[in-house]
C-alpha cells in the first residue's frame, strides 16, 4: 500500500513533468511544434526548427522539471517525512508526465532532459557519466537518438559501480534500469528510422565562400 506522501509525490511529479515547455515556447513565437519538423514536442525538435537559443531554453526548462519534481517535497514549507525513497518515485512520475502530458492530450517528448534533471538530484555521479557517454556518442555519430540511448544504457552500469556498497542500492539500480528501458522504448521510432537510414543527423553547415 502506497503512503499518502508517495501518492502526493507521484501526482505532483506527474503534473510538473506535464508542463509542455516546448509547446509553450514555440507557441509564443507563433509556431505549432506539433506541425513542424518531426512533430515531437521536445527540445531537439525545437532546436532543429527554431534555432539553438530556443532549443537550449526548452532543454533547460525540461531539465528543471526533473529537478523540481525530486526536490519540492524536501522544502521546509512541506512537512514530509524525508523518506529517501520518495525521490525514486518522483523521477519516473515526472518523466511519465513529460512523455504523456495531460495538458496536451498526452502528446509529449522523449523524457531525456527531464530524466537528467531528476538524476542530478538523485544520482549526480551517474548523470555525469551519462552526459560524458552522451557527448562522446553524439560526437562520433551526430545522432541525438543514438546518444540518448547510449546515455540510458550507461545508467544501470554506473549505478551498480557507484552504489554497490551504499544504502538504497537496489532502489537506485532499479530506477536506472527503468529510466534506461523507458528511453529506449521512447526512441523505438528513431531506431526504426536508423535501420532504414532515414534518421535525421546533425551536420555542421558549411559556409559558402563569397563569389568575387
Amino acid at each position: 500500500m502506497l503512503s499518502i506522501e508517495t501518492i502526493a509525490v507521484l501526482i505532483i511529479g506527474y503534473l510538473i513533468g506535464s508542463i509542455p515547455w516546448a509547446v509553450i515556447v514555440a507557441k509564443r513565437s507563433g509556431v505549432d511544434i506539433f506541425s513542424v519538423g518531426s512533430g515531437n514536442p521536445g527540445a531537439t525538435n525545437v532546436l532543429r526548427t527554431m534555432g539553438k537559443p530556443m532549443g537550449y531554453l526548452v532543454f533547460s526548462l525540461d531539465f528543471l522539471k526533473g529537478v523540481l519534481a525530486v526536490f519540492w517535497f524536501q522544502l521546509p514549507l512541506f512537512s514530509f517525512s524525508g523518506d529517501a525513497s520518495l525521490g525514486l518515485w518522483a523521477l519516473p512520475a515526472s518523466v511519465l508526465g513529460h512523455t504523456y502530458p495531460i495538458f496536451t492530450g498526452f502528446r509529449g517528448g522523449k523524457g531525456v532532459a527531464t530524466a537528467m534533471g531528476g538524476l542530478l538530484a538523485l544520482m549526480p555521479a551517474c548523470l555525469l557519466v551519462g552526459l560524458f557517454v552522451w557527448g562522446l556518442t553524439f560526437f562520433l555519430t551526430k545522432y541525438v537518438a543514438v546518444a540518448s540511448i547510449a546515455f540510458g544504457l550507461s545508467l544501470p552500469v554506473c549505478s551498480i559501480v557507484f552504489f554497490s556498497n551504499t544504502d538504497g542500492v537496489l532502489g537506485k539500480t532499479l530506477l536506472a534500469f527503468v529510466v534506461m528501458a523507458w528511453i529506449i522504448w521512447r526512441h523505438r521510432s528513431n531506431l526504426a528510422r536508423l535501420r532504414a537510414g532515414t534518421e535525421n543527423r546533425f551536420e555542421k553547415k558549411s559556409r559558402q565562400k563569397p563569389k568575387l
